[in-house]
């Protein structure tokens, strides 16, 4: 799991950028500045972000430089188009959203699994790829001819900082 007590969320965040450039750079699409500014937020955090927490960040920042509003929609659509493109993960129990921390390399490989580790009390979300967990999903699903396209398990619990918060650590 990240160590965040001394984490910089600056390195994420121009990592994130540089693989989401990287990314869509080979598969020919564009990475607008609305989707850099929502993929941006999503870095800046460990902790997923709804779709309005991502927006009300959002036009915070563009009210202190006196910019246009953005609508509701227009989140939607840059989601969207990073989940699409494996920038980005959808936390299907919280309905939020959480940037990729596995790399252009990591993203979606066939035959692995993808899975979060989600911290009950700060809410923070570690992502990890399992090629095992991936083979045992695959052939549990080959055993009732089912196709999984996007195996992803959420698995809750207590990250490090809070067990020792909590003196379990």
């Amino acid at each position: 799991m990240i160590e965040l007590s001394d984490h910089d969320h600056s390195f994420c965040i121009d990592r994130v950028l540089a693989d989401a450039k990287a990314v869509c750079a080979e598969k020919g699409v564009r990475l607008t500045d609305q989707r850099q500014a929502v993929l941006r937020v999503l870095a800046a955090s460990h902790v997923p972000s709804s779709a309005y927490d991502i927006l009300n960040q959002l036009n915070k920042e563009r009210k202190e430089k006196g910019e246009t509003m953005l609508a509701p929609v227009s989140i939607y659509r840059a989601l969207e188009f990073l989940i699409q493109h494996g920038i980005i993960h959808r936390i299907e129990s919280r309905n939020a959203y959480v940037a990729c921390n596995e790399g252009p390399d990591a993203r979606h490989r066939h035959g692995e699994a993808t899975i979060f580790l989600l911290c009950d009390k700060c809410g923070r979300a570690a992502e990890f790829q399992s090629e095992s967990l991936g083979g045992l999903i695959e052939t549990i699903a080959g055993k009732v001819k089912f196709s999984p396209n996007a195996p992803v398990m959420e698995i809750r619990g207590l990250c490090e900082e809070c067990q020792k918060l909590e003196g379990n650590g």
